[in-house]
């Protein structure tokens, strides 16, 4: 499998990875980091990890002048594919794709030769997250019977270009967290392949999940409120410990209530209040990592005024209340740490 990325503006490809096309569970996972910055605010960050028939790409780009990217997959390969951006004009042999990326969208797709060219605007802050897998890595983290999916696995067995829905649905904030925790995994050697194998894995059943089971009901929204849907999601995603309130999202995004409480709902298969949590109580989890915290920092924090309010809604979201979970974590960690040691 190879891979490789090109600006048109630039003489030397960004991007360049061979590795083997096969499934090798004690395959070494490789680290690589690519860092271009020149004096024409051009930035260009990306960071792999790669072994035998994987490889994920997280790359960020930022540019001051319109840039042009070429970028091939010359393999049969299935992406599972996060973007992170607006903006950026795509074309792609082989698959009809929709012309602009929309922020914090993802799908699924199998190429037998995949050949794209991004457009990319000035001052935008570009951002892809890609898993990549060879057909044969696939095969192994998915049952062969491939009933989720009929109609991909057969498009996959024909050797035709394909996605495994027609257009690119929001992220989930599982979703999310799950790219979080792969991007900000600290674990070395087998341990560390292990974990994000699990963690692709974990994520392949999250987008199964997400694409098929709640694709967009077409003939109930339709584009324009699609769209405001989109902007109500992002909005809460990057502010979700002073969300607005529901009167106050709809006007932000100039869509009344009804549609905004319904279309939310139909999307993203979770109420607006119930998405708002779900943000809270994973950012919780994470800030109680810190054994010096409290529990009312973790509900300031959170965005509750009312520690017995956070309280209950943690309890209510995990089964056990804060005060059991720090306990119970800080005893993890340092059992964890003493392990180590003895190693």
């Amino acid at each position: 499998m190879k891979i490789k990325s090109k600006l048109l503006s630039h003489e030397h490809p960004i991007i360049s990875i061979a590795v083997y096309d096969g499934y090798d569970p004690k395959s070494h996972l490789a680290d690589e980091n690519v860092f271009i910055k020149n004096e024409t605010l051009e930035e260009i960050k990306s960071h792999h990890l790669i072994t035998d028939g994987l490889v994920i790409l997280d790359t960020q780009m930022y540019f001051s002048e319109p840039q042009t990217a070429l970028f091939e997959i010359t393999c049969e390969s299935i992406v599972m594919n996060f973007i992170c951006c607006n903006n950026v004009e795509t074309y792609i042999d082989q698959l009809e794709t929709e012309k602009y990326s929309k922020e914090n969208t993802h799908n699924i797709f199998y190429t037998s030769n995949y050949k794209a060219t991004f457009k990319i605007p000035p001052f935008e802050q570009i951002n892809y997250f890609s898993i990549i897998l060879s057909k044969d890595f696939y095969y192994n983290i998915i049952n062969e019977d491939w009933e989720l999916h009929q109609k991909f696995s057969k498009n996959i067995l024909l050797k035709k270009s394909s996605y495994l829905t027609s257009r690119y649905i929001p992220f989930t904030s599982s979703i999310q967290w799950v790219i979080h925790e792969i991007k900000n995994c600290n674990r070395q050697g087998a341990l560390k392949r292990m974990y994000i194998e699990t963690k692709i894995k974990e994520l392949l059943i999250l987008q199964l999940e997400a694409l098929i089971e709640k694709a967009i009901p077409k003939d109930l929204i339709d584009e324009e409120d699609y769209t405001k849907l989109l902007e109500a999601k992002l909005i809460l995603d990057k502010d979700y410990v002073h969300a607005p309130t529901l009167p106050e999202l709809s006007r932000m995004i100039s869509l009344n209530e009804f549609k905004l409480k319904k279309g939310f709902k139909a999307c993203f298969g979770t109420t607006v209040k119930s998405y708002i949590i779900e943000l809270r109580m994973k950012h919780a989890k994470e800030l109680f990592k810190s054994k010096t915290i409290s529990v009312s920092e973790v509900a300031y924090k959170c965005g509750y005024k009312d520690v017995s309010h956070f309280s209950a809604a943690f309890k209510s979201f995990y089964g056990f209340s804060p005060q059991k979970f720090k306990l119970n974590w800080n005893k993890i960690t340092s059992w964890l740490s003493g392990f180590l040691l003895l190693g």
